[in-house]
Parts: C-alpha cells; sequence; structure tokens
C-alpha cells in the first residue's frame, strides 16, 4: 500500500499536468512551460509503480498472478500509455516542426489522461469484486470491468490527479499561467469533491467500516482544505493537502479490503486474501527488511531532486532558451 500511495501522489499530478496541456495552456510556448515543469520529475516517479509492482509480485504472487492476467488489457493499455508518453517527453524537441510537434503533444495528452482513469477502474473494480473461481482465476470478460462503480472511480481519478497537477502547476510556474492555473484547480476541486463525495460514500456504504471511515473523513477533510487554500493563493499548502486526499483515499480502498486483497464476486470463500494469497513467512521478512532499507533512500534522493529543481518557471524562461 505505501508504494502505491507514493506512485498515485507523485505520478498522479504529473498525469494532471499531461492532462493540462490541452486544458490550460493557450500556445505552444505555455505548453512547454507545463512540460518543463514535471521534466525533472516525472521519470523519477514511475520508480513507485515498479516498486509496488515488483512488491506485490515478491510479497503476494497470487494476487500479482489473478490481477494480471484477468486485468490484462487495460494493465497493458496503462503500459503502452507509459512508454508512449516516456517517448513523447524526450522526441517533442528533437524536431522544431508543426505537425512533428503536435503529434507528440496529442500523444502526452492523451498518455496521460487514460492512465489517470485506468487505474481508478481498477482499482473500483478491485473494491468491489471480480469473478474470481476457486481455483483463483479471473473468469470474466472485459465488460465486466466496465461496471457504473468502476466508471465512477475511474471518473475520480481523472479529475483527483488533473486538480492535483493543477495545484503542482500554481506551485511551479509564474505570471499568467499560475494565476489560471489556480482559477482551473478551484473549479476541478469542486468537480473532484461531488465526484469523490459520490464514490467513497457508495465504497463505504457497500464494503466499510470504522477504520475506513476515519479514511473517508480525512480525504475529505484534506480535499476541502486544498481547495480552500488554493483559492487563498497557498499553492504549497494545497499541494499538501490534495496529496492527503490521495493518500488517504487509497488507504480507505485498501482498509475496505481487508482481509481481503481481490474480492470473489461470485464467493466469498474464493476470495483472495493476505493469507491465502501471500508469500512464505521467510519471504515477507526478508521483503520487509528489504523495504525498509531501499524506500527511504528513494525517498531521499527524490526529495533532493525536488529541492534542486524547486524554482518557479514561466513562459520568460522559455523565451530566453529560444
Amino acid at each position: 500500500m505505501p508504494a502505491g500511495a507514493g506512485y498515485f501522489f507523485l505520478e498522479g499530478f504529473d498525469f494532471g499536468v499531461g492532462v493540462l496541456t490541452k486544458l490550460l495552456a493557450r500556445d505552444r510556448i505555455e505548453r512547454r512551460v507545463l512540460i518543463n515543469a514535471i521534466g525533472p520529475v516525472w521519470d523519477g516517479n514511475e520508480v513507485w509503480l515498479i516498486s509496488a509492482g515488483a512488491a506485490t509480485f515478491a510479497a503476494f504472487p497470487e494476487w500479482y498472478a489473478t490481477l494480471f492476467s484477468g486485468f490484462y488489457l487495460p494493465l497493458l493499455l496503462i503500459l503502452v500509455c507509459l512508454i508512449i508518453r516516456g517517448v513523447s517527453f524526450e522526441f517533442r524537441a528533437k524536431r522544431t516542426g508543426e505537425r512533428w510537434q503536435t503529434n507528440w503533444e496529442h500523444a502526452i495528452f492523451w498518455s496521460s489522461l487514460l492512465p489517470a482513469f485506468l487505474w481508478g477502474v481498477a482499482f473500483g473494480n478491485i473494491v468491489r469484486g471480480v469473478k474470481i473461481d476457486a481455483n483463483k482465476e479471473y473468469v470474466g470478460n472485459l465488460l465486466d470491468l466496465l461496471n457504473p462503480y468502476a466508471i465512477l472511480g475511474g471518473l475520480v481519478t481523472l479529475t483527483l490527479f488533473t486538480f492535483h497537477g493543477a495545484v503542482f502547476t500554481a506551485l511551479k510556474t509564474d505570471g499568467d499561467i499560475r494565476h489560471r492555473a489556480r482559477t482551473l484547480a478551484t473549479v476541478l476541486g469542486l468537480v473532484t469533491a461531488v465526484l469523490s463525495l459520490g464514490f467513497l460514500t457508495w465504497t463505504q456504504i457497500a464494503r466499510g467500516d470504522g477504520s475506513s471511515l476515519v479514511a473517508m473523513v480525512v480525504a475529505t477533510a484534506a480535499l476541502v482544505g486544498a481547495i480552500v487554500l488554493n483559492t487563498a493563493g497557498r499553492e504549497g499548502w494545497s499541494f499538501a493537502l490534495s496529496g492527503v486526499t490521495i493518500v488517504a483515499a487509497v488507504g480507505m480502498l485498501f482498509l475496505t479490503l481487508f482481509p481481503d486483497v481481490m474480492p470473489s464476486s461470485l464467493d466469498d470463500r474464493w476470495s483472495l486474501t493476505v493469507d491465502n494469497a501471500s508469500s512464505t513467512p521467510l519471504t515477507l521478512t526478508i521483503m520487509t527488511w528489504c523495504a525498509g532499507i531501499a524506500l527511504p533512500l528513494v525517498v531521499v534522493y527524490q526529495s533532493w531532486t525536488y529541492w534542486v529543481f524547486r524554482k518557479r518557471i514561466g513562459t520568460q524562461h522559455i523565451a530566453e532558451a529560444h
């Protein structure tokens, strides 16, 4: 859970910035400002996805096998988007042609929007429960994953990540684009609040308990605080609280699942749990020590990266570069 929450906290805002290249930026120079804002950090943020995937494979092999076989197409689409997105950032500036740069900018937008939506759909289905048989195999089809609850989850992650990205843009940029990002963030925050409240309430009623209710209250309060502080021009605190919203929401989903990791909608006895899907105690012990050593190192070097590239940028810096 920590690696997954860290991934959505960090990758969430650069997914949002990618979406904002079409929603916020008015011209190519402003799009370049947005891309440069996440340029030094976007690839480091994806380390958390690798960590989460590796941890799941090692700690819960049964869950990993069922998840990646049952959700093969949506997860493959996410992977393809991440590949295209990385290539787009690198290749966009290799040529100055109008069509060349426009095509790569379209790729950045769609390869940011689709994963932001699909991650919510995937987690929505995990919480809701999927068709797992007695052999711990997924026996549903792609259409089973496109249900109202999961689609609402996808809309929540899309709007939440875009709001997170707008707040980051206001924090990282200067001039007119900063003020427009703050205004757009307020609108996105209100839309996110409505969708999130509906999704989290639905989740709490269906599967929640006291601990998940506490996480829901924290997520909701943090989101409201992020919107208020963004409106007041306190972008740093607003960004921190939007991050707390993401972490608390992810925490709530895992709390509603526990002790399951992937419920079966066919029979509760066939659900994957922390007991029947986990590795041996020795493997889990080794993993705990490895995570205890590696994760702090990742946090330290990523924090140093953000500190080095902490200054605001604006269109005037792009003009100087030209």
